[in-house]
C-alpha cells in the first residue's frame, strides 16, 4: 500500500488492489485533486479514516449518446415545474449531498474538508454543480469535476423531491458536449440510465 506524503505524486494506477484502492494519505489540495482526476484517481473515505485514493477496474461510465430516459420520466420532465441551473449554488449542492441519507452508509464521505476542497476547485472553474429548484427552493442536484478534456467526473447527487436528481442528471447529459461521464462505481440507478462498465485502460485512453 502506497502512503502519500507532501509531494504531489501518485503511484502507477496499475498498482491498485483488486478493489481499486491505490494509496492513502496526502491532502486535498487543488493541485493534488486535479492531478488525481487527470490520472483516473479519486478520493473516497469515511469521516474517521485517512484519505483513501481509488482507481477501480472496471470503471463505471456513461456515454451521453447511450442515455436512456423512460417514457414515464420523459412525461415527468415535460410536466414538472422544476427549474434547472448550472453553478448557481455549488456550496449548497455539495452540502446537501453530504447530508443525504444513503442505503448501507451510516455516515458521509463528504467531510467538511472535502466540501472546502471542492469549493476551491469550483472557484477555479474545475468543479461544477447542477441545481434543481422548485418555487425558488433547492430540491435536488449533483456536482462533479470538469477535466476540460471532454470528460466530466460525477461525484454525488441528492434529491428532496421526486426525481429531482434524475431530472438534473438527464438535463445535464442531454445538453452536454462531454464525450464521457465518469460515474466511478456501479449503481443500479445509473445503470438504468445507460451507464456501463469499461476497463480502466480504456477509461484512461479517454482521459488522454
Amino acid at each position: 500500500m502506497h502512503i502519500l506524503d507532501q509531494n504531489i505524486i501518485f503511484p502507477n494506477i496499475q498498482e491498485a488492489d483488486s478493489e481499486g484502492l491505490l494509496a492513502i494519505g496526502g491532502d486535498l489540495s487543488v493541485e493534488r485533486l486535479l492531478l488525481a482526476y487527470k490520472k483516473g484517481i479519486f478520493p473516497w473515505f469515511n469521516e474517521d479514516q485517512v484519505i483513501l485514493w481509488w482507481s477501480p477496474d472496471p470503471r463505471f461510465v456513461l456515454f451521453p449518446k447511450d442515455l436512456k430516459v423512460s417514457k414515464s420520466m420523459t412525461q415527468f420532465l415535460r410536466n414538472c415545474d422544476y427549474e434547472i441551473t448550472i453553478n448557481k449554488d455549488f456550496k449548497s449542492v455539495i452540502t446537501e449531498c453530504a447530508k443525504a441519507k444513503r442505503n448501507g452508509q451510516a455516515g458521509t464521505w463528504i467531510t467538511n474538508n472535502m466540501i472546502d476542497a471542492y469549493c476551491k476547485l469550483h472557484a477555479q472553474g474545475a468543479a461544477k454543480s447542477i441545481e434543481v429548484w422548485k418555487n425558488n427552493v433547492l430540491v435536488g442536484g449533483f456536482y462533479g469535476v470538469d477535466l476540460n478534456n471532454g470528460v466530466f467526473c460525477g461525484e454525488s447527487m441528492f434529491a428532496k423531491q421526486s426525481n429531482a436528481s434524475k431530472a438534473a442528471f438527464i438535463a445535464f447529459i442531454q445538453n452536454t458536449d462531454y464525450k464521457l461521464i465518469d460515474c466511478q462505481m456501479h449503481t443500479n440507478h445509473l445503470e438504468s440510465l445507460g451507464a456501463q462498465e469499461i476497463s480502466r485502460d480504456k477509461f484512461i485512453e479517454y482521459l488522454k
